[in-house]
């Protein structure tokens, strides 16, 4: 048997059995592992990612079949219409902000449906002032808290919705804050209800 130098007897042996008392946990995530490898390999198969994905491009984006092979790939993966995938979109909130900026105008309205965004973005949409916020441009922002702090107010929702509602946002991940995360099947309830 292998020799652990410095390690109590007693130590390594309830490791050693947590470990075998875990190991349905652990089969069941190599499962998912190979489940989702699968599903990328597929991905890859039916996009025909190639030698010639990975040719340096112009650099102005026109025609480069690495980059919109990756998109569809992505798309793929994520059973979504399309995908956006570049290098220069640096965080969620970075990506979030491209995805509202693209779709708002000025005087249109962002609705909260969750609360208070985290703070990275209400400093994007201008809850918190900040230069080049989508208030500066703009667009105005409607929060609705939630009920208890972890179900949607959708009385509230209502009402709170009008004319110049654009976009209703649902955080869907609790932040800093201390409520629960929302599940896929809540967001498309309340999702459902909005539309």
């Amino acid at each position: 048997m292998f020799s652990y130098p410095d390690i109590d007897k007693e130590i390594l042996n309830t490791a050693k059995e947590k470990e075998k008392a875990l190991a349905s946990v652990f089969n069941e995530i190599d499962d998912i592992s190979e489940a989702n490898q699968f599903k990328v390999l597929n991905a890859f198969r039916k996009n025909r990612v190639s030698e010639a994905c990975f040719n340096s491009g112009s650099g102005y984006g026109y025609g480069e079949t690495g980059r919109e092979t990756l998109e569809r790939v992505y798309a793929d993966i994520f059973h979504t219409e399309d995908a956006l995938v570049r290098s220069q979109i640096t965080c969620g909130t970075h990506a979030i902000y491209l995805a509202l900026s693209a779709n708002l105008l000025p005087g249109d309205e962002i609705l909260f449906a969750s609360g208070k965004p985290y703070d990275s973005l209400e400093m994007s949409v201008g809850i918190t002032p900040c230069a080049g916020s989508l208030a500066e441009a703009g667009v105005t922002n409607r929060i609705v808290d939630l009920k208890n702090e972890d179900s949607f107010d959708r009385e509230a929702i209502e009402k709170a919705i009008n004319e110049h509602t654009k976009i209703t946002v649902i955080q869907r991940s609790k932040g800093y804050k201390d409520r629960r995360s929302f599940t896929a099947e809540e967001i498309g309830e309340i999702t459902s209800h909005i539309k």
